[in-house]
């Protein structure tokens, strides 16, 4: 019983959809962190000089001020700001790379439209056929 269940478990995880999921869960993430570096370390730095060297992580209210030893509550809008920067450059990545990948295979599916099917050889009955009209032709 046991048996049944690994084997059954071994097929569905090496069906291709799992194993593409897989592959995509994994450079989703690589993919993810090469874009919060280009926000984090390329784009918020000329962002936040041109509004006055401000931080967007440091952006924040605070709602009530530390107390006995107790933190501050603070309202952290400035991490917010920056994740959704982050959101917004991740989807539009994703976007431009799907959009390409779907320009290509349309162009693909296209060239293999436009070029014409060979024209099927002839079965071998249509051969002898051909063979005796010629022959009676001839005659």
């Amino acid at each position: 019983m046991a048996s049944k269940f690994l084997q059954d478990f071994k097929a569905f995880a090496m069906k291709g959809n799992v194993v593409d999921m897989a592959v995509g869960v994994i450079i989703g993430g690589a993919f993810g962190k090469i874009v919060t570096s280009l926000v984090q370390d390329v784009i918020m730095p000329p962002i936040g000089l041109l509004v006055g060297g401000v931080n967007f992580s440091d952006l924040k209210v605070t709602l009530k001020e530390a107390q006995d030893g107790a933190d501050a509550v603070t309202l952290n809008y400035g991490n917010f700001l920056q994740t959704a920067f982050d959101f917004l450059i991740i989807a539009f990545s994703i976007f431009v790379v799907i959009r390409l990948i779907t320009k290509l295979t349309e162009k693909k599916k296209v060239e293999e439209v436009a070029a014409p099917a060979p024209a099927p050889e002839p079965s071998n009955e249509e051969k002898l056929l051909a063979e005796i009209r010629d022959l009676l032709k001839n005659k």
